[in-house]
């Protein structure tokens, strides 16, 4: 690695544009900004914790949920690849945790599966090895979040319905409700968290700039279930949460040996390459609405680093979270700063309210987790596939989202790329000897430019549809010919919209010309005008 090229020198680089022209002003934007997102990152922390572990270990999980966004929001915050990602636990792991905890090592298992992760992922970052994320189709993304918001809202039958459920998996927990708790589940529990989903949807806007619906609807169902002393399950009655960063459980490398490390790698290695996916989609997705540059390679870094913190003070998998991310930039952040004091902002809940803490319902915490999973999935995107009849796309679709709920997490998004590449040969096959390597050509004359685009574009080379906007800026009119385009795919056609989309931010009249039938169907339904 060239030193020129190397993480310290990039990231030096980066934090010299982020913080050019940083003042007063800019610095009560970031503290605007990280209480706002602490106030968001707060309830998701106290859920996402709690659906990582049994319910016997909830104020261990709780409090682990709160370390996680508390170092990570710190330490990812100062050391990532972009001065706008929000860390923490997230929802994508609660199956894997949940798994590692009931099995033979417990708690130390877990422990020691999020510390390999970290070393994976930092090696990962070290070796550049962020940009095989292009490879990951927006069919295969869209399918494994449904997945896995589908997890978590069935995982949280238990709590919904007051009872409690046997069994590690998705499955087998709703077998175990069928069979066996119809006859107990509790009505209370029921209407709590109908009480707090109904909340969430119909929450006030005027209320949710100052208080997050998800906050608040968790305020109000805690304070009626205590007020009118509803008989349904809280947090404390399963411990107290402690006011203090070491959590009850953490990990002690003393505990750990050879066969445990075996054995929690193929778990660690699930961790990791999720945590990964995740937080390489939050930061390409987050860096096109601030407009500013992310450096994949300095995340990894930053995240791994993060992880190997993490399990020595208690704490479950951190990753960049998107939900989070998004309400830190709407919110008017301006530096990694808006971070940090979102990581302060959990600490201070930590230590001053984790008596309140304690009275927050199980049930309050399954609609605020069911609602999460809800709005976790890309409705416009599914709607396009079955609305549009792309067959390929519902294709990926259906099979990472069945593998995630069915098989396992790292599999489903393995399986959905295999199917792309075959159903990529099978056009392939089609095409015969027309497959010409993918190639833009761009003429720029004053205000005016001519591109064209030709050969075959799929989602492992779409990426490169991205250069067309560089050096067109100022551009009155841009016309694209795609009269040589022999096959575009469901993700490069949607980058082909992203293109369309930049270049009329730009304030350019665009014109496409010569599309390809096969082609035309799709840009159309994605929203580009033809």
């Amino acid at each position: 690695m060239k030193m020129q090229n190397s993480i310290p020198v990039r990231y030096v680089k980066m934090l010299k544009r982020e913080f050019k022209g940083y003042n007063s002003k800019s610095f009560l934007s970031d503290v605007i900004a990280g209480i706002t997102v602490g106030a968001v990152a707060l309830p998701l922390a106290l859920a996402f914790g709690a659906s990582s572990v049994p319910n016997e270990y909830a104020t261990i999980g709780i409090t682990a949920g709160l370390i996680t966004a508390i170092l990570a929001g710190i330490i990812t915050g100062l050391l990532g690849g972009a001065g706008f990602q929000i860390s923490g636990p997230t929802g994508t792991m609660s199956v894997i945790l949940f798994g590692l905890i009931a099995g033979e090592y417990g708690f130390t298992g877990l422990f020691a599966a999020v510390l390999v992760a970290g070393i994976i992922r930092l090696i990962c970052g070290i070796f550049d090895l962020g940009k095989l994320i292009k490879y990951i189709p927006k069919p295969v993304v869209t399918g494994f979040t449904a997945g896995i918001a589908l997890i978590i809202a069935f995982g949280q039958t238990g709590n919904f319905f007051g009872v409690t459920l046997n069994g590690a998996t998705t499955v087998e927990k709703l077998t175990y409700f069928f069979t066996n708790e119809l006859s107990n589940i509790s009505l209370p529990a029921i209407l709590c968290s109908l009480g707090v989903i109904l909340l969430m949807v119909f929450y006030p806007k005027k209320i949710a700039k100052y208080i997050p619906g998800s906050l608040g609807a968790l305020i109000v169902g805690t304070a009626v279930v205590a007020v009118f002393s509803i008989d349904v399950l809280v947090i404390k009655d399963n411990g107290e949460i402690p006011r203090s960063l070491m959590n009850t459980m953490h990990l002690n490398l003393g505990n750990i040996n050879l066969k445990m490390l075996i054995d929690v790698l193929g778990p660690a290695f699930s961790i990791a390459m999720l945590c990964m996916i995740e937080t390489l989609l939050c930061g390409t997705c987050a860096s096109k609405m601030k407009k500013e540059e992310f450096y994949p390679s300095i995340e990894l870094v930053a995240q791994g680093i993060a992880n190997l913190v993490i399990p020595f003070f208690g704490g479950v998998p951190s990753t960049a979270a998107l939900a989070r991310t998004s309400v830190a930039i709407r919110a008017g952040g301006k530096t990694r700063i808006a971070g940090v004091f979102h990581s302060l902002f959990l600490l201070a809940c930590m230590f001053i309210l984790s008596g309140a803490i304690g009275l927050v319902p199980f049930s309050a915490l399954a609609g605020v987790l069911i609602v999460t999973a809800y709005r976790m999935n890309d409705w416009g995107q599914i709607k396009c596939y079955f609305g549009g009849k792309m067959w390929g796309a519902i294709a990926q679709f259906l099979t990472t989202m069945i593998v995630t709920v069915l098989v396992d997490l790292t599999y489903a998004v393995i399986c959905g790329i295999v199917v792309a590449f075959v159903l990529y040969g099978a056009n392939m096959l089609k095409l015969g000897k027309r497959r010409e390597k993918l190639a833009i050509k761009k003429e720029i004359d004053g205000d005016n430019a001519s591109l064209s685009v030709s050969g075959v574009c799929f989602f492992a080379n779409s990426d490169k549809l991205l250069t067309i906007t560089s050096g067109l800026e100022n551009a009155k009119s841009v016309e694209i010919d795609l009269g040589n385009l022999v096959y575009a795919d469901y993700t490069a056609c949607e980058t082909l919209a992203e293109v369309y989309n930049d270049l009329k931010e730009f304030g350019a009249t665009v014109t496409f010309c010569n599309v390809p039938d096969t082609t035309k169907a799709t840009v159309k339904r994605i929203g580009v005008e033809i």
